[in-house]
């Protein structure tokens, strides 16, 4: 068997070390444990920024100024910074490629965006210095976790208050956004780590984005977020088929605090045992758990339409069919000592009673969720 080289991992200067973008990089290059890292950021003894420049083969610079007190600020943390960090990897002659992390805000005539062109425009003069690649990225709005709310993201703003009980202040339901998930923003700055890092975009010499931007409106991503908070108390799971709501869903699970990861369920009980739902949706169905006491028998009914799947996890139980009009009956035993489906079919009668010493605990999944006004249960006894 040939034995393949052992990959060699980078040595990366990653500025802004613990912004939003640089919390959730490390965490990614950190789990691969491939690369030497050296995070920078303003708790760093700046001293080290020299020795991190000659030792860097790849830079990430993301750090920036977003929200001063002084618009002076803007100029000193976004082209300052930068100009200084280019100068310490001028000065060991460094060739390192300078991934840069900018704005879709630089296009405007404001503070913000006039430091962020004026640190493009070093950055790419550094590479006409030097040959070392400028990859330069005009981001639009980020979200995902470990976004900090109230600061520059309206998505971790609106998370952050929903998940925990606070109002929210809509402005301009109509003003639409374009966001871009953080995970898939990181999976292509590993990308161009790796040297493919596009840069045939609209605007010549920068980087572009091949993954999904999203674009919604203040007014349905308020409402959206808000569909997540009244989500434990109607049980409906959010459309995981749609990219941007999944990846919306996930950012704001990461804003509940801390003693608000769980939730209570409404438990139907009687001296039978009890029946509780779980989760609910229009397209796929609702999942139930059932709990039957020793030698109860539930059920006795069938259904038209409706067709559910039962799984023991729990305890003996004997599920019996009959189908409608038919004598014989058929049984299944079923426990929770060998996970097994059960499908129950439209048009049979069928029981479940619990032949155990114990409680019997099923998770029990049907088609739609349970319509009293239609509910498709017509009671005979198997």
């Amino acid at each position: 068997m040939e034995n393949k080289p052992k990959q060699t991992g980078k040595t990366l200067l990653i500025t802004g070390a613990n912004g939003f973008l640089g919390k959730n990089l490390i965490a990614r290059l950190r789990a691969e444990g491939t690369h030497t890292l050296l995070p920078f950021d303003l708790d760093t003894p700046p001293e080290r920024l020299a020795e991190y420049a000659a030792r860097a083969d790849f830079v990430f610079h993301l750090a920036g100024v977003n929200r001063p007190k002084d618009p002076a600020e803007f100029y000193a943390g976004n082209r300052g910074f930068t100009e200084h960090l280019l100068a310490l990897l001028q000065a060991a002659g460094s060739k390192a490629p300078v991934l840069v992390t900018s704005s879709v805000q630089a296009e405007l005539a404001n503070d913000y965006g006039k430091s962020k062109r004026e640190a493009e425009a070093l950055v790419f003069e550094h590479e006409q210095k030097t040959g070392a690649p400028a990859l330069v990225y005009r981001l639009p709005g980020v979200f995902g976790k470990w976004c900090r709310p109230s600061y520059n993201s309206v998505v971790a703003t609106f998370c952050h208050n929903i998940a925990n009980g606070l109002p929210i202040e809509v402005r301009d339901p109509a003003y639409r956004l374009p966001l871009v998930y953080v995970d898939d923003v990181v999976d292509q700055f590993l990308a161009a780590m790796e040297g493919r890092a596009p840069r045939d975009c609209s605007l010549p010499g920068f980087c572009h984005l091949m993954c999904d931007t999203y674009e919604t409106t203040l007014g349905d991503l308020a409402k959206t977020i808000q569909s997540f908070s009244e989500s434990r108390a109607s049980l409906a799971v959010p459309d995981m088929g749609d990219a941007f709501t999944k990846k919306l869903y996930a950012a704001y699970l990461s804003y509940l605090p801390a003693n608000g990861f769980s939730y209570p369920l409404a438990m139907h009980s009687d001296t039978r045992g009890s029946f509780t739902e779980f989760l609910r949706t229009p397209e796929r169905g609702q999942v139930s758990v059932n709990i039957a006491k020793p030698g109860i028998v539930k059920g006795n009914h069938w259904h038209n339409t409706k067709n559910e799947k039962f799984l023991v996890v729990r305890g003996e139980g004997l599920i019996r069919f009959r189908r409608v009009g038919a004598d014989e009956v058929l049984e299944y035993r079923v426990s929770g000592e060998r996970l097994t489906v059960v499908d129950i079919p439209t048009g049979y009668v069928h029981s479940i009673e619990n032949v155990g010493t114990d409680d019997l605990v099923t998770v029990m999944w049907a088609n739609e969720p349970f319509d009293p006004q239609r509910p498709d249960t017509i009671y005979e006894k198997v």
